[in-house]
Formats: structure tokens, sequence, C-alpha cells
């Protein structure tokens, strides 16, 4: 009988594409992952990872078999999750993709809840931009992800998931504090024209947003740095390289030289919650989301 955790292994090979990325997202080394698909591979007699230059492709065979253990994986999460709840205790793993913002701004006061309030849970964070995220939930890679899109720009979501709206997370204009700009109390879109940009890059809700935004004030947006962390892009601001809109989730005090403005019509963030359904009645999944409602309602406007 082939071994669950090591078809877990190649499963989560075949999501993210690379024994490294399935090592970060099931918080094992890739030599551990390796050694897994070495093991199966002994046990079913057949060759499931190829070299391909660094990396590494799955055969014909993996593929079928990785699909086979999606399928076993959400039966063995249908009978957890009828065991837990029958318990009527959050217990087990409890793993939450989040965005950087979010794991930073919101998710270490719901972790610190889920610690005091649920002891026997061993809820794990893995920082996720929100298309992954909300991929790796629908494929039972993670158990909830905190995601984020743009009423303009929504994010997909795929049958079978659940979704819980936590708020807007409002997204404010930083510019260095003797930009002309600065004196303003509140900044319309079509002053922003004509501007350079400090952005993340494309394939980002927030880039895909600021595009949208400046294309309907008739302008393509002059994005001439592009850079992921919003630390790095608040640096290059206060070096007056630029302009950038940032949001206020996880934001922090802002160094001296750096000031933040309001926009007209003001852009604002969808924060919210993604889980499979079938997995509702799990407690630790209802306890989550309890902590999640309640550390958001405490966080400034």
């Amino acid at each position: 009988m082939m071994d669950l955790g090591r078809l877990r292994a190649l499963h989560a090979v075949a999501v993210h594409g690379s024994i490294g990325g399935a090592a970060g997202a099931l918080g094992f080394t890739p030599s551990a992952i390796s050694q897994q698909i070495a093991k199966l591979e002994r046990e079913t007699r057949t060759v499931l990872l190829e070299r391909q230059g660094r990396g590494v492709v799955l055969t014909d065979a993996a593929r079928q078999l990785a699909e086979t253990a999606q399928e076993l994986l959400l039966l063995v999460e249908q009978a957890e999750v009828t065991l837990e709840e029958r318990r009527g205790q959050a217990v087990g793993r409890l793993l939450i993709a989040a965005f950087a913002t979010g794991a930073r701004g919101l998710l270490p006061g719901v972790l610190a809840d889920l610690r005091e309030s649920c002891p026997e849970l061993d809820a794990r964070l893995l920082e996720s931009d929100p298309y992954p995220a909300a991929e790796l939930v629908a494929r039972g890679e993670v158990d909830l992800a905190l995601v984020q899109d743009w009423p303009t720009v929504p994010l997909p979501v795929q049958p079978g998931l659940a979704r819980l709206d936590l708020g807007p997370d409002p997204v404010d204009l930083l510019l260095p504090a003797d930009d002309p700009l600065a004196a303003l109390d509140q900044v319309p879109v079509a002053r922003l024209c004509g501007r350079r940009w400090i952005s993340v890059p494309p394939g980002n809700i927030c880039h895909d947003w600021l595009v949208r935004t400046m294309r309907e004030a008739g302008e393509e947006p002059d994005v001439v740095h592009q850079v992921g962390e919003f630390e790095t892009q608040i640096a290059l601001i206060g070096a007056g390289l630029g302009l950038g809109l940032v949001p206020r989730l996880g934001r922090g005090v802002l160094p001296a030289g750096v000031v933040a403005r309001p926009v007209s019509p003001e852009p604002s963030r969808r924060v919210f919650a993604l889980w499979r359904s079938q997995a509702s009645r799990r407690p630790a999944i209802t306890a989550a989301l309890t902590a999640m409602r309640r550390r958001w309602s405490t966080l400034p406007g």
C-alpha cells in the first residue's frame, strides 16, 4: 500500500512545480521531499521525476498519480473534519496562507489568539500572493487563505470555496514630504498623470489596479521601479524616486520625509478569507475565522 505522506509530497511537487516549492508549503526540507519521492518510486517501481536543467519535471505516470493523490487527500480531509467535529475541539494542523501585508498586519494577532484558545491546534503560516493562495486552497494544499482584491480587479475564486468578507483596506498615495501634492488634503487621480511610479511587478493585483486606474484617467502609468516589498517601495519614495500607492494594512509607521495622502476617488482593497466549503464544519476553521474577524475589528481605521 502506498504511503499517504509520500503521495502528499508528490502532489505538492505537482502543485508547486518544484521540490523546493513543495518543501516550503509542507514545512520540510527539499532533501526530505526528495527522499519521500525516491521511496515512492521504489514503492511503485515507477520513475516519477526526471531532471530538466536545474529542476525536475513529473513524468506522465507521476501526473496521473498526483491526480489520484489529490482525490485521496480530499477524502482524508473529509474524514478529519468529521472526527474533529465529533470531538468539538480544534486539533491537528491548520495551514494558513496570507498575502504579505495581511501576514504582517493581521495574522500575528490571529495566530496568538489561536495558540491561547486552541492549545491542541498547530496553526502555521505560509506567505503567498492572492492568486496562488486561492489555488492552494482549492487544491487542498492549505486549509485557509487570507486574500485581497479590488472591486475593479476581482480575484478569481474557484467553485467549492467558501468566503468570509472582513472589510476594506484603504490605500493611500505615498510621496516625499516636499512634493507639491503633499500640500493637498486629498489628491485627485487626475493630478497623478505624468508622474513616475514605484509599484509591485505585473501580475500582482495592486499593479493591475494602478494600471487600470491610470488608463481610465487617460494615461499609461510610467512604472520606473518594480518592487515586491512595500518597505522597499517606501524607501524609494523617501529618496524622491517616485510615487506609490500603498495599503494601510501592515504598513507601519512611515519614515521621516514620506507622507500619506488619500486619493479621490479613494482606492480600497477588499480583504477576505477563503476555505473549502466541505471543511466549513471543522472547528479549527471556525476558530480561525472567529479570530480573524475579532482582530480585524480592532485594526485602526
